[in-house]
This record gives structure tokens, sequence and C-alpha cells, in this order.
């Protein structure tokens, strides 16, 4: 089950577990009585198909590994053929016309190939051996096959356990909240002068929501904008620098040096 699923199967079981505290204010032939039982075997039910499709997808993996391995295997004793089959055409053209690799990729075009190599090479085994391929080569050859075959059918089966449970799970979880949607009703209606009893209901018919991650608060930039000190201000609350770029130059020097001006100006 995926995040969401999860959350509503959680949601599902604090509803059975309201119904399960409250089954006494219920008659046994209820709507709501039974109602809240549909919903214990929907629950029930859940659980199984989950662990179905756990286990499925765990032996889809193993059987996606195991494939490669005995497809590699395979592939690696029909190269071995196709090169004696070169060898021998040396003596004997087109001996190797039946012998030639399969395009990689195509599990299906693999299989097929093998078993022509199998039925192709069984009267001219001689030949082979001839060569040093083992004198079994055709009995491993033919192992080779079966095991490959064996473990594209495990893969399959598998893949087919996990997506089935996934499906049965899509249609529970519907079903799950119909039955939740109609309850919302019952409850609400008998309950309603049960502030309490209702807001326990409310929080256990809630599906949780998906938890978000909370992202960092922005930093305000500062008033310089580069994170540094900020700049030296005047009396007024202006900022220095931009009072002094914006007077004369006579009027943005030192008092120092305008005092030595005037001085040598009476001099003058």
């Amino acid at each position: 089950m995926d995040d969401l699923e999860n959350r509503r199967r959680q949601m599902f079981g604090r509803v059975d577990g309201f119904g399960s505290a409250r089954s006494a204010d219920f008659a046994a032939n209820s709507l709501g009585r039974q109602l809240f039982t549909n919903l214990a075997d929907i629950v029930a039910q859940l659980d199984g198909h989950a662990a179905t499709q756990v286990s499925g997808f765990g032996a889809a993996q193993e059987a996606t590994s195991n494939r490669a391995v005995t497809r590699q295997a395979l592939r690696d004793a029909l190269r071995a053929i196709a090169r004696t089959a070169e060898a021998i055409a040396h003596d004997t053209p087109g001996f190797d016309d039946k012998f030639r690799m399969p395009p990689p990729g195509n599990d299906s075009a693999l299989s097929h190939t093998a078993r022509s190599f199998a039925a192709n090479a069984a009267p001219v085994s001689a030949q082979f051996i001839s060569h040093e391929l083992p004198a079994d080569f055709l009995a491993d050859l033919n192992t080779d096959i079966a095991n490959f075959e064996a473990a594209i059918r495990q893969h399959s089966s598998s893949v087919g356990t996990h997506v089935s449970a996934g499906a049965s799970i899509d249609e529970l979880i519907a079903d799950g909240l119909v039955i939740v949607k109609k309850l919302d009703a019952i409850v609400r209606n008998k309950y309603a002068d049960d502030a309490a009893t209702l807001a326990e209901w409310t929080s256990a018919s809630h599906t949780e929501r998906d938890p978000k991650r909370k992202t960092n608060e922005a930093t305000p930039p500062s008033a310089t904008g580069t994170g540094g000190t900020p700049p030296a201000t005047t009396e007024d609350g202006r900022s220095r620098r931009w009072t002094l770029s914006l007077c004369p130059p006579s009027l943005a020097r030192p008092p120092s040096m305008i005092l030595l001006l005037v001085l040598l100006r009476k001099r003058g």
C-alpha cells in the first residue's frame, strides 16, 4: 500500500475501534452494526492483501535477479556453440547459418533460439565435441533453457501476485470509504446530543494529512542587503553614505578641511 492507502487503512482501524467500543449502542440487526461489521471485515482483508503485496514485490525482485542470472548463463552457452559453429564453418561452409546469436534484450527470442540450437546441434554434436565442447554440452544447454524459462514464469507469477493484491486493495479502500461516509450520517444522528462522542468520532473518521516537511524560513535581508553592519546614519535618520553622496564636494569635506579653507581665504 502507498502512503495514502496506509493512512486510510489506519482511519478504518480507528473507526472499527469506535464501533467496537459502542457495539452495545446499536441493535444487532441495525444498519449501523452491519456497517461496522463490514468495515472490520475490510480491515482484515486489507491486512491480508497488504502482506501478499509485500510478499509479491519481494518475490518479483528475487525473480528479476534470478532471471538475469539464468539469462546470462544461457547466452554464454549459446555463444560457445555459435563460436564453435563458426570454426567448423571454415571446413564446412554454411555450417554456422543455423547457429546465429539472437539480438540482446528479447527473452522470448533468446528462448526460441536456444531451443533451435539444441535441436540443430543434436545430429552434429560429435563435431562440437571434437572442438572441445563438453560431451554433455547439449544436456547442459537444455538445463540452462529450463532454468531460464522457469525464471521467466516465476517472475511473471510474482509480478501478477503483486499487481493483483494492489488492485484488491484499491477496491477495498473504495468500499471502506463508502461505509465510513454512511456511518458518518448514522453516528451524527445517533449521538447528536453527545458532543464528546461526536468529537471522538470526528477524530476517528478523519484521514490524517500527508506530513509535509517544514521549509526553512527565509532570513530577512539586512539594511545593507549583504548581511553586514548597517551603514551609519545622520541625526535625521538618513544614511550618512547616502547623504554625502548627494552633497556637493565642498560640503562633503571634513570640518577640519572647511576651517582651513576659511582661514586661507581670510589671509588672501
